[in-house]
């Protein structure tokens, strides 16, 4: 459940442009961002996860799901995991899962009970949340792990053409600090097997002493064009968490994001953002944030409160939100 404010009054009721806004996409009104129901079983030796959730964060993350027969948003955007795992027995345990599972690109993940900030970062919501395919995965030692996957696309479980893609992951964590590097390839545009995206994504955590976390999250894509030069964007995003007592911590989040092209955004820009969080868990499961947001870019696409001129809406380069969430895992 959230309620927020978003002080440029947008006519349309809607923060942020399509694709984005996983979190408190409705303006100055209350909601409910995701509700869900989450079942799991380790692979030991088989397994499974099934995570059901509805919401306006759940519709705004399936939007691009190509539409067809017994495909499209309709028919998928309340599931947000459903696959079955195995671990086969050689060395430490061979993991392979198949189906809808949580992507493995970035920091953030859908569900905000995972995040440091209610908000998510452009990085976030302007990459996979989710895949549909199968992923192997091996821990060589306590610190120490890959994974491949084999997917229908860049967050789609429909697919758009005959090809698939290809993701991979090397992870690396301590006590203190963590590193992780991401690399995803394949075509993804509709009915083209020919013309590839390529991303690649590092996200590297540390706590310099106990009550401060750290995080550094860079991002780089490009996308082949048919009949054009390739297009190209890229993010950094740092992150700096206080935890004053046990129940109580303060987040501040600061992002650029650069769609050179458009081909990410829809509109050729840079964005910039600047996020303050206050996390407060007074009792377990209860948890409540409070974020304070500033978004800026580089061209016109934040609604404004003026009313609709030839059917067009007013823009504006920049918006400043105040958004309460309250988050509950049970």
């Amino acid at each position: 459940m959230y309620g927020g404010v978003n002080f440029n009054l947008p006519s349309d009721r809607d923060s942020w442009f399509y694709g984005v806004g996983t979190s408190g996409k409705k303006a100055n009104e209350f909601s409910v961002n995701l509700a869900s129901i989450d079942f799991s079983k380790e692979p030991e030796p088989v397994g499974f996860h099934l995570w059901i959730a509805g919401g306006t964060g759940a519709f705004v993350v399936h939007q691009s799901e190509p539409a067809g027969t017994v495909a499209g948003v309709p028919v998928w955007q309340y599931i947000q995991a459903a696959s079955v795992s195995a671990r086969i027995p050689v060395g430490r345990g061979i993991i392979v899962e198949a189906g809808i599972m949580p992507s493995y690109l970035g920091f953030e993940g859908l569900a905000s009970w995972t995040d440091w900030t209610y908000t998510r970062s452009y990085t976030g919501d302007l990459s996979p949340y989710y895949d549909c395919g199968v992923r192997v995965a091996y821990a060589f030692t306590d610190h120490f792990s890959a994974q491949v996957r084999f997917l229908n696309g860049w967050q789609t479980i429909g697919d758009v053409n005959n090809a698939k893609s290809y993701g991979a992951q090397v992870a690396w964590s301590y006590e203190s600090w963590s590193l992780t590097v991401n690399g995803y390839a394949g075509p993804d545009l509709p009915n083209d097997d020919v013309d590839w995206r390529f991303f690649g994504d590092v996200v590297a955590t540390v706590t310099p002493w106990a009550p401060l976390q750290l995080a550094l999250e860079m991002s780089a894509g490009t996308q082949q064009q048919p009949t054009s030069s390739s297009s190209n964007w890229g993010s950094v995003a740092l992150y700096a968490r206080w935890e004053f007592i046990p129940k109580l911590a303060a987040v501040v989040r600061g992002e650029v994001y650069r769609d050179a092209s458009g081909f990410i955004t829809g509109t050729q820009q840079t964005l910039t953002e600047i996020t303050g969080t206050l996390a407060y868990a007074p009792w377990p499961p209860l948890l409540i944030k409070l974020d304070a947001r500033w978004d800026h870019s580089t061209a016109n696409v934040f609604t404004g409160s003026a009313a609709p001129v030839g059917g067009q809406l007013q823009k504006l380069p920049t918006q400043t939100l105040l958004i309460a969430g309250v988050v509950a895992q049970l």
